[in-house]
């Protein structure tokens, strides 16, 4: 199985040369990866790739900036092979990634979306174990042992809603399926839960291979800070759980639609945050993360 690994661009040409070298090191040699550059303005990126001597490998840059978005869609419309990878331009891959995810798709067979084995690393490199990762990995993820974990349907839409212990760029999907299901509109910070909730609505198979093969790099001045302390985080998130709850009860899944009623673990998300959306005395971010907390 030859698997397409596409990395939409916009960032540190250094870490961007660091994700490249990681997809060049994997053991399994049946890969190509697609480098699509949404017009960041250094000359030294095309000149890197043009001297990568790897048929494997190919760059190319879009004719306007379309944001990330659009670029996903495009690396999406580009895809060829039935599994692709989209990474983040700032992660990496381990070795054994693309032996993981044949593995699974061997085993899974119909497997939407493939969830390998994640450690999380910092801006620097070096490994982390944030509040919200330990939480993700230790909490949320189902315990398959040293197996694979399979979730269909209504389970994998009640494991997503409960909280959302997925880890996007790390993830292989079936082509097909996104080719089928679009981004939604109008919810572009948790655009990745929507159509992951999106493909588990169709019907949608999840494997979780708990396998470590992927480094997610998590910065300390991300975007998603961004938008936790102005408000727009919990805001999307308000909005998107009553979507799910809808969608939960027109398939007659009561328990996803209880789970996005309580949004338990995203409430309880929004009180750990206060603090910092107090220090940041921003009072659209205040006034969302308390109507997080208390509204129903």
């Amino acid at each position: 199985m030859t698997l397409e690994i596409f990395v939409p661009f916009w960032g540190d040409p250094a870490l961007l040369y660091e994700t490249v070298g990681s997809v060049r090191a994997q053991r399994n040699p049946d890969w190509r990866l697609i480098v699509i550059d949404d017009c960041y303005p250094d000359e030294s990126v095309p000149a890197y790739f043009a001297a990568i001597d790897d048929e494997r490998i190919s760059y190319t840059r879009n004719a306007t900036n379309l944001g990330i978005t659009e670029n996903y869609r495009e690396a999406i419309r580009r895809a060829t092979t039935e599994y692709i990878a989209i990474l983040g331009c700032d992660d990496l891959l381990h070795p054994s990634y693309v032996d993981l995810i044949a593995r699974t798709t061997a085993r899974v067979p119909n497997a939407d979306v493939i969830q390998p084995g994640v450690q999380v690393i910092d801006e620097h490199g070096a490994v982390v174990a944030p509040l919200a990762d330990r939480v993700k990995l230790g909490l949320l993820a189902p315990r398959g042992g040293s197996g694979i974990a399979v979730l269909t349907g209504e389970r994998m839409a009640t494991s997503l809603i409960r909280g959302d212990w997925l880890y996007w760029p790390s993830l292989a999907f079936r082509t097909e399926t996104l080719k089928r299901i679009d981004f939604r509109e109008g919810l572009p910070i948790i655009q990745d839960l929507a159509l992951l909730m999106d493909i588990a609505f169709d019907g949608g198979t999840l494997a979780y291979n708990p396998a470590l093969a992927f480094s997610y790099r998590r910065h300390s001045a991300s975007a998603s800070q961004k938008t936790l302390l102005d408000g727009r985080r919990f805001r999307d998130e308000r909005t998107y759980y009553a979507e799910a709850r809808r969608l939960a009860d027109s398939h007659g899944w009561a328990r996803t639609s209880r789970t996005a009623r309580a949004r338990l673990m995203s409430r309880l998300h929004a009180v750990t945050e206060l603090p910092k959306v107090l220090r940041g005395g921003n009072r659209a971010g205040i006034e969302s993360t308390l109507a997080h907390i208390v509204a129903l």
